[in-house]
């Protein structure tokens, strides 16, 4: 039997000793080579099952990846690596690079111990670069640095030795700043990048060979001789870096030296990732990697397949096995885990237990999703959630969909339906004015890429409507009190809006200040960090996903408590679609004074109350200077210098702004800034600006007002386009005359 090709019960054996388990991720700018290099290592080292040697084997499993070239579904594979004469197993994700999958990175991280970033020797360090490396390092997750495509430095830059270790010297200078920048103070110094201990490796993912300094002592190889190979163009020569220095030698040897196992790692990343009481039972279980603890299961991707749902993830304690009764805590329901697998390369394998440290797949968990905390169902009120992921994007373009033939209609929902459980980040719901189906994605790429999927998964073509920008609506000055009155007159609630400082949006957006921390914790953050009044800090009854907050500032009002559930819920749904356009409200505080509701249940249903606390906040907003705002994108831009001023020239034409150039020899980096609204065409446009020249990458910078002067005509056409009347409601259409 060759040594990839294994039997379940032998990967049991090694991942039963947690000390020969490694968690990996492959994280990159998109087209840097994450990919090439994962397929590199599972061509040379990933496990196959007897039941599927001899099959071909890639990464990218589905069609539409293997045409566009670019990774869309994070893929699990299991390698297998001796390293010292020891077995080891390492678990590693390939995620995507793309800004619009930003999400599905995210939540890789969360199950991960340690990361290979990989960056184009050519482009260096770009903007998804920096991105997902902040986002390990809040994740407590190592990085380790592969600088790829080196072939490129001699074949089309044709740079001196001295050269390409200048380059060389740059991209590692620019990883370990971000280090600098965003690692917490215990880990900077340890994770700092030194090549000379082998934290760093150079090679080519696509000709299969790497070398790191201590490979290259170790073998006896000189980098004149990879020179001379790329120089002359001789394959032959290029082939043998291949097998005198494979890369997956290169880069497996590195993790398993640097990547701590699954126990080390858990001590240190627990505390950060997990929101329980870390003395607890669960708690100590989780940071010891304790087989024998209390199971805990964090899902990071959920898949639809013909015979359910297949949710994978990370055992952080106990024993996953079949047969076992679990609580699934967002979904707040128990289910019983029907199959356990592990993956043998990107295939799955039935087996009986998976312990502590490892990833699993999981059968028979209808409720689950991504970013879901599982646990044993003995411990459903003793555990706590992951701490709630924090995407870098959020959806902000929309199309609306029907299918080609009517009849695919119930098809074509039901495949929304499963296409949204597998990607969070794509938000799918039905406009009730006017029945359309709307798709709502990181950008115009990620719905591309949802329509394909569409097509090729599901065998359902569609129409799709152009792109629509999500906008949301904010205030800018706070409003009177409004008394909304319910339909029946019995009840009466007294209502103003302000807006939140920008202290306490950031609070709440990076997951600092949460709705269902304890309240004098929240109370104590929003006084120290944003300048709250604690006493009103500590009434805040609901924050809602866009960051807006309702704060209860009555006193001895008879049967409130009664209706919060109901209160809060009416404030909900207000502010899902704003009085303007009929968008989602942003950053907005509502402070409810006083009410009057009714003794009888009868009489203070939803029914009653949702309508008179709508109609008061609507009211509040609509006399406190409405606005809305755009999204914007944040563009890193590299390009000869000569180009800078075409490409200074088609931002203006777009509404957008350069935040700052900085030379890098004869390339300049233009940091700009664009509102998405004006992107759609963007990459045709800098393209003919720069003869082809520059690249670039994107990513979601914030919310912004859009301009006063393009306000009204902006709010008109919105409301055109979702069939509403053409202006906003007057205060005599909510409060009555």
């Amino acid at each position: 039997m060759s040594a990839r090709v294994k039997v379940v019960s032998e990967i049991e054996k090694i991942m039963a000793n947690i000390e020969n388990v490694r968690n990996i991720g492959i994280i990159a700018h998109v087209d840097h080579g994450k990919t090439t290099t994962s397929d590199s290592l599972l061509a040379a080292a990933g496990i196959i099952s007897e039941r599927v040697a001899g099959e071909a084997l890639a990464l990218d499993y589905l069609t539409v990846e293997k045409q566009r070239g670019i990774t869309v579904k994070s893929a699990n594979i299991s390698l297998y690596h001796e390293y010292g004469g020891k077995p080891y197993v390492i678990n590693l994700i390939d995620t995507p690079g793309h800004v619009d999958f930003s999400g599905k990175v995210t939540r890789s991280l969360r199950v991960l111990d340690g990361a290979i970033v990989v960056v184009d020797a050519v482009e260096g360090v770009m903007t998804q670069t920096e991105t997902v490396v902040r986002q390990a390092l809040e994740e407590r997750v190592r990085p380790l640095l592969f600088i790829n495509k080196v072939d490129r430095l001699i074949k089309e830059l044709k740079l001196t030795p001295e050269k390409i270790q200048e380059r060389f010297i740059e991209i590692i200078r620019d990883i370990n700043n971000l280090i600098d920048l965003y690692a917490e103070p215990d880990f900077r110094r340890k994770w700092k990048l030194n090549p000379a201990e082998g934290t760093v490796a150079f090679g080519s993912a696509k000709d299969k060979w790497g070398i790191s300094i201590p490979m290259v002592k170790k073998k006896g190889i000189t980098f004149q001789e990879i020179i001379k190979a790329y120089e002359t163009g001789d394959k032959e020569a290029i082939a043998r870096l291949s097998k005198l220095m494979p890369l997956h030698e290169t880069l497996l040897d590195m993790v398993v030296k640097f990547v701590p196992n699954p126990k080390e790692a858990q001590r240190y990343r627990i505390p950060k990732i997990w929101k329980g009481d870390i003395n607890s039972e669960v708690g100590q279980a989780m940071v010891n990697a304790d087989a024998n603890g209390p199971l805990v299961f964090m899902v990071n991707d959920v898949r639809v397949e013909r015979t359910g749902f297949v949710a994978t993830g990370r055992v952080f304690s106990g024993t996953l096995e079949p047969g076992r009764e679990v609580y699934i805590i967002g979904a707040g329901k128990k289910a019983r885990v029907l199959q356990v697998s592990l993956y043998m390369g990107p295939f799955r394998e039935v087996t009986k237990k998976v312990t502590a440290g490892n990833i699993a797949a999981v059968m028979g968990l209808e409720d689950v999703r991504a970013g879901e905390t599982i646990v044993d169902a003995n411990y459903w009120d003793k555990a706590a959630p992951f701490e709630q992921l924090r995407y870098v994007s959020e959806p902000v373009v929309t199309i609306a969909v029907e299918p080609k033939s009517i009849q695919d209609l119930p098809k074509m929902i039901e495949a929304l339906r499963k296409m949204s459980i597998e990607d969070p980040n794509l938000q799918v719901k039905i406009n009730e004015e006017t029945g359309e189906y709307l798709i709502s994605g990181m950008g115009p790429l990620h719905l591309e890429i949802a329509l394909t999927l569409l097509k090729e998964n599901y065998g359902i073509e569609v129409k799709a409507s152009p792109p629509i920008v999500v906008y949301r609506e904010t205030v800018r000055a706070g409003s009177e009190v409004f008394e909304g009155k319910s339909p029946n007159k019995h009840n009466k609630f007294y209502l103003s809006v302000e807006p939140l400082n920008e202290e306490t949006i950031s609070l709440i957006q990076n997951g600092v200040v949460t709705e269902d921390q304890d309240f004098r914790e929240r109370a104590r953050l929003l006084s120290d960090k944003a300048g709250w009044d604690y006493d009103e800090a500590r009434k805040i009854w609901a924050i809602d996903e866009n960051i807006n907050v309702f704060v209860d500032k009555t006193a001895g009002v008879q049967h409130l408590r009664e209706v919060k559930d109901t209160i809060i819920a009416a404030f909900r749904i207000a502010l899902k679609e704003g009085p303007l356009a009929a968008e989602p409200v942003r950053g907005v505080k509502v402070i409810l004074h006083d009410a009057i509701i009714h003794e009888d249940p009868a009489h203070r249903g939803p029914g009653q109350i949702y309508p008179a606390v709508r109609n008061a906040i609507w009211a509040g907003i609509l006399t406190a200077k409405p606005s809305l705002l755009e999204p914007i994108q944040k563009l890193d831009i590299r390009t000869p210098m000569d180009y800078v001023s075409s490409i200074a020239a088609v931002l203006s034409r777009k509404r957008g702004r350069i935040l700052d150039v900085q030379s890098q020899g004869l390339v300049a980096r233009v940091i700009a800034e664009i509102p998405v609204s004006e992107s759609f065409d963007l990459a045709g446009e800098l393209r003919s600006a720069t003869a082809g020249r520059a690249f670039w990458g994107t990513e979601f910078s914030r919310w912004a007002p859009v301009p006063d002067s393009m306000l009204d005509d902006l709010i008109k056409k919105i409301r055109q386009r979702k069939g509403l009347p053409p202006s906003p409601p007057r205060l005599s259409d909510l409060l009555g005359p």
